[in-house]
């Protein structure tokens, strides 16, 4: 090989290294939790999670606020202003102090239960996962095509979601007619 075309192999590499890297960085992830704070000021939100910690996510005009009445863009703090307490799923890239919140999607005020296990069975056909709660029981979710599912390689829509027996999870749940809905799995 002429030195022209290890140059243009070497180059290669860099560009895919370099993309492959930037694409490691802006992996979304996901945490559920109550509005504790939002501050207009700072743009930030703060969220308990169900773990009992609280995370403050950056918001900016791109990020995109889910609610029943429909779907807006840089809305999140005139949003969410008056609902503190509201259940809300928040998808983010970033780490730490540097966690930006892509979207926010509002569940409600108290009616998201959370309840944590391993998953004993799985009914792709049906959309369902079995969970053995840490009490010993077991609960039938039905995973919702819009819930958000946060795995180790980032977030993908429910109706994406594989789940895999013996796989511990929280899981983030409506009841709907008695039946529970899974908005947000979380694997452990």
């Amino acid at each position: 090989m002429d030195s022209r075309t290890v140059s243009r192999i070497l180059l290669v590499v860099m560009v895919v290294g370099i993309t492959h890297l930037r694409a490691a960085e802006d992996v979304a992830h996901a945490l559920a939790g109550t509005v504790t704070k939002v501050d207009s000021a700072a743009k930030t939100v703060a969220v308990k999670t169900a773990e009992g910690t609280e995370e403050t996510l950056k918001f900016t005009d791109k990020t995109v606020m889910h609610a029943a009445k429909g779907v807006k863009t840089g809305a999140v703090d005139t949003y969410l202003a008056w609902k503190e307490g509201t259940h809300v799923v928040v998808r983010y890239t970033g780490e730490g102090a540097k966690k930006v919140a892509v979207a926010v999607d509002d569940l409600g005020k108290d009616t998201v239960k959370t309840s944590k296990g391993t998953v004993t069975h799985v009914d792709k056909a049906a959309d369902t996962i079995t969970v053995k709660t840490e009490d010993g029981a077991e609960d039938t979710y039905r995973v919702a095509k819009d819930a958000s599912v946060d795995t180790v390689h980032g977030v993908v829509k429910g109706s994406e979601y594989s789940a895999k027996e013996g796989e511990k999870i929280t899981v983030h749940y409506t009841e709907d007619a008695g039946k529970k809905i899974a908005q947000f799995v979380k694997h452990l």
